[in-house]
């Protein structure tokens, strides 16, 4: 039967984690040791993966050591993702800021208020910075959908605890204001935790983000770094001509421009909205974006932005159906039609992080956690970011290579005899895996569900897991009897 899934689970935490250096062998041991236990068991809360007290006992005292910090403790991780970022290659680096909230505490303790109640609820905002390898595009060109990307790891996470106005303050005060620390300066930070891209021009970054990034001083730190970027733009800036005149406004230009092509993409389930395939027009412009006046600045001081605005929208939508329009910023001169729908494409791939965020609090149930300080909250947190990595990579890995030998499902060869059994199938191809998979996890394996996704998937792997440990205790068992 192989290794029980422990053992898979120990190779997998080693090798993310075993450079992590806290300055204590010990520690830097535990780190391995809860990143495995969480790997193995993704659900289970603390006291559940170790049930000696001594166990439980050396897990919190690890976790709310100071040296665990986030950066620390993804250290290894990060090092090995940026290793990769340096070869040659494009790289896409979605991201996007979530909130971590734990109901029913006070603030302190290193955590913030969390919504709009003063006590419902606190904790910290998490911003994560994915890596993705961006795959060039196919002869026959891209399908009706984003293509499969490759899961490299986190590039970049940032943790940040809400600060409230001091009483008294005046909302109209600049000056205290910029003495604060803002949240929107979480986009900016994120740049210089990331560091300038490599001085290759085979290498090319690009920064994925929603409309909550369109701010002018990350722009900037895009191109001070060597970042692209693309970026669904929030505020109708003001459009300059080459003689530093006013254009227009950026909907104004952008939606002036005839469409170059048209594609289909296959849109997710969002609320109220459920999945479907759109009819997409596509139009590239380039831009002089205006440099807003900031307080204590005087007007015209900061540079204007130089990029290209894609516009991806719908003539008509479905009944029902809330009308597609995106104004995507992206840097450079990117007008002509392949430029456009690549950058359209790779927009889509903002998702993934959304669905990372979906993972750490669904699949790994981090808001679900006990521990009493914002520095232990935030240890635990970057353990099972990396964890969940493995949630969201499932599904990648089966639209990558759908009809690649079974053994590159990434399934121990334990795993797969036991799939086989359970199933009554050969499962021959990564396809054949993943639909048997998900069919323990309850995907029908209707034609029209397509593949399963990765909570599906997920649901799966924990049956599976559980058939697999049964199996091997039971010869284990029979071994010692005999």
């Amino acid at each position: 039967m192989g290794l029980p899934p422990i053992l898979d689970a120990t190779q997998w935490a080693e090798q993310q984690f075993a450079d992590v250096d806290l300055g204590d062998i010990r520690r830097d041991e535990r780190v391995v040791t809860i990143a495995a236990a969480m790997a193995a068991h993704p659900c289970a809360s603390l006291p559940q993966l170790f049930t000696r007290w001594s166990d439980l006992k050396a897990a919190y005292r690890l976790l709310a050591h100071e040296s665990s910090t986030p950066d620390e403790l993804q250290a290894a991780h990060r090092a090995q993702v940026h290793a990769r970022l340096a070869r040659p290659g494009t790289y896409l680096l979605p991201e996007d800021t979530t909130e971590l909230s734990w109901a029913g505490r006070e603030p302190g303790a290193g955590l913030g208020p969390i919504g709009a109640r003063k006590y419902g609820a606190v904790g910290f905002l998490l911003h994560s910075v994915l890596a993705l390898g961006w795959p060039r595009e196919p002869a026959a060109g891209w399908p009706a959908s984003r293509p499969p990307v490759e899961l490299l790891g986190l590039a970049g996470q940032s943790y940040q605890v809400r600060q409230l106005r001091p009483p008294g303050e005046a909302p109209s005060d600049w000056r205290a204001v910029l003495r604060r620390t803002r949240e929107s300066q979480i986009w900016s930070a994120m740049t210089a935790q990331l560091g300038p891209a490599p001085d290759d021009r085979r290498v090319r970054w690009v920064r994925v983000a929603d409309r909550g990034a369109d701010i002018y001083e990350f722009l900037c730190s895009c191109a001070a770094n060597r970042h692209g970027y693309v970026v669904r733009a929030a505020q109708d800036r003001v459009v300059l001509n080459a003689r530093g005149q006013r254009r227009g406004t950026l909907w104004q230009v952008a939606r002036a421009q005839a469409a170059g092509g048209q594609f289909d993409l296959a849109l997710r389930a969002r609320p109220q909205q459920a999945a479907r395939t759109a009819h997409l027009r596509v139009s590239a412009v380039v831009v002089n974006l205006q440099a807003p006046q900031r307080p204590g600045q005087k007007a015209g001081t900061l540079p204007s932005v130089r990029c290209t605005v894609v516009r991806v929208w719908e003539a008509r939508a479905p009944k029902g159906a809330k009308r597609l329009e995106w104004h995507l910023l992206c840097d450079g001169e990117r007008t002509g039609w392949a430029d456009a729908r690549e950058c359209s494409l790779q927009y889509a791939t903002r998702w993934l992080c959304e669905e990372f965020h979906k993972a750490l609090k669904t699949g790994l149930q981090v808001e679900q956690l006990q521990l009493q300080t914002g520095r232990g909250l935030m240890a635990a947190t970057a353990i099972k970011s990396v964890v969940a990595l493995r949630l969201v990579e499932l599904r990648e890995q089966v639209h990558r290579q759908p009809t690649s030998p079974a053994v590159h499902s990434g399934l121990s060869e334990a795993e797969l005899t036991m799939l086989r059994r359970v199933s009554g199938r050969s499962l021959v191809t990564v396809r054949d895996v993943a639909l048997a998979l998900g069919n323990l996890g309850g995907h029908l394996n209707r034609k029209r569900d397509g593949l399963p996704g990765w909570q599906t998937l997920w649901r799966g792997w924990l049956h599976l897991q559980a058939l697999v440990t049964g199996a091997y205790l039971a010869r284990t068992t029979s071994k010692k009897s005999g």
